[in-house]
């Protein structure tokens, strides 16, 4: 299944038993007939044992989803009252001499004449309504699992997890678990039990629709590296001269840059033109807009001279707009490692940070840890990553961020308004560079219907960063003390 192999470091262990267990409507049934559908997909016999649902209501599952429905056995054995009697005691394989129920004799001859490579008992939590106590419940579970063993069958069974009705027994008596829990927010996984092996841990986001199951694993930093990155260009270049000189050259590839500043300022111009730099190399990008339709975008880039639409035509930058509450951490973060790992992007533009942590539906941890994971991630992939962060002020008191998240960053750079001559006008400067030399100087900053234009470094000013630049008195640093 997809997602879930990755979450359990290749797949389930053959000829071993899982347990899953979730509410009513989680998709227990249908995790366990994908497991049944791959098991067909590679030339295995696939049985399903049906002791719960109306057998029809299960073969329109199957058909719904297209889970080879003409490849896996149906064994339907939902029991009755008629099956046994109050009061008798059975062992599911005991040799006693006893007349067995019936559902036993045909789930016992069906796996001896099928063989099957993959059994889906579907829910196992009714054996328990065949036996007297919980004793002879495990004594009939492990005489269930030891046959099908036996048998050389891969096992899933399914539990319906409740408070009134605790399942412990089972979770101790299987080799793996799985716990499937869902709300309004949406639907999650973890893995609690997995013997002989190991696994991711953390909880993971699972949507079904009609294409199925998909399983998004949580993001786990540091685990890929790309043979493609050695080749990569060692510094990403601006293109304009000006902002390049402020970097020493630009920034370096595989590191975190915020460009952070007031709205309008010209954060997303800024950041683009780094891409707009990497696609004349042939390198591919990606941009999350929480913020801007990509339609907006492209109107706004024309309107500037930034050549978005052709790079779009050309496949070196592909536009992701994230509306919110339609992503979970872990779907956001599965579709960038897929961006990753699959199409090559060497840019991620992260366009609004407020927009990250408010877009994004399901928290099932601070924002900020995920955006950790998110930058650790890229930087060992050798991916650069930009991150665009609205401050609220235009003027008065200097802020980088309006979150505590610029430790994360290994260059900063921003953008000020500042008022001058009775003018509102813009400047640029770099705070960070964690590999290497930087300007500290300011320049004049201005968004123009040709592009960006950046001006030489602002001189003889102070109190620029307040929003109120003065001129420097140099009188106090004339010796003579005449000011010439």
């Amino acid at each position: 299944m997809k997602g879930l192999d990755e979450v359990l470091s290749g797949g389930l262990r053959k000829n071993h038993n899982t347990l899953i267990r979730g509410p009513p409507g989680a998709g227990k049934t249908i995790f366990g007939l994908h497991f049944l559908s791959d098991g067909v997909d590679n030339g295995e016999t696939s049985l399903y044992i049906n002791l719960g649902e109306p057998g029809n209501y299960v073969k329109e599952t199957v058909e719904h989803f297209n889970l080879n429905p003409d490849g896996i056995h149906f064994l339907d054995l939902a029991p009755s009252h008629e099956d046994f009697d109050e009061g008798e005691i059975y062992s599911v394989f005991s040799n006693a001499e006893v007349e067995q129920p019936s559902f036993i004799e045909k789930l016992r001859s069906t796996v001896e004449d099928l063989e099957p490579d993959r059994v889906l008992l579907d829910p196992i939590t009714e054996f328990r309504y065949l036996t007297s106590d919980d004793r002879q419940f495990r004594k009939q579970i492990l005489g269930f699992l030891d046959f099908l063993r036996g048998n050389n069958a891969t096992v899933i069974f399914t539990s319906q997890a409740s408070d009134s009705l605790s399942d412990d027994d089972l979770q101790f008596l299987t080799d793996t678990v799985i716990n499937l829990e869902t709300d309004i927010e949406g639907s999650t996984l973890y893995i609690s039990k997995f013997r002989g092996s190991s696994y991711q841990r953390g909880i993971h986001s699972y949507e079904i629709t009609d294409d199925g199951v998909t399983v998004f694993p949580k993001l786990q930093p540091g685990t890929w590296d790309p043979e493609q990155s050695a080749d990569a260009p060692k510094i990403l270049s601006s293109g304009i001269p000006e902002v390049d000189e402020l970097l020493k050259g630009g920034i370096d590839a595989g590191t975190v840059t915020f460009v952070s500043g007031p709205t309008g300022a010209g954060k997303t111009t800024t950041a683009l033109q780094f891409i707009k730099e990497a696609a004349g190399r042939g390198e591919q990008s990606v941009m999350y807009s929480f913020e801007e339709s990509p339609r907006t975008i492209r109107q706004r880039s024309r309107s500037i001279n930034l050549p978005i639409q052709s790079m779009l035509e050309q496949g070196t930058l592909s536009i992701e707009e994230i509306a919110p509450g339609e992503y979970t951490p872990n779907e956001f973060t599965s579709g960038l490692k897929t961006a990753v790992e699959d199409d090559g992007v060497r840019i991620v533009l992260i366009d609004g940070l407020q927009g990250f942590k408010q877009n994004l539906r399901g928290y099932t941890t601070d924002p900020e840890e995920v955006l950790l994971r998110i930058v650790r991630y890229l930087r060992a992939t050798g991916v650069s990553t930009i991150i665009t962060n609205e401050v609220s002020n235009i003027t008065g008191e200097f802020r980088v961020t309006e979150e505590s998240v610029s430790n994360l960053a290994d260059n900063i750079l921003y953008l000020r308004y500042v008022e001058m001559e009775s003018d509102l006008g813009k400047v640029i400067g770099v705070l960070k560079m964690r590999t290497g030399d930087f300007e500290r100087s300011l320049r004049q900053f201005e968004i123009t219907e040709y592009g960006i234009r950046v001006g030489d470094p602002l001189k003889n000013m102070q109190g620029i960063l307040t929003g109120t630049p003065t001129l420097k008195d140099h009188r106090n640093d004339d010796p003579s003390g005449d000011g010439e």
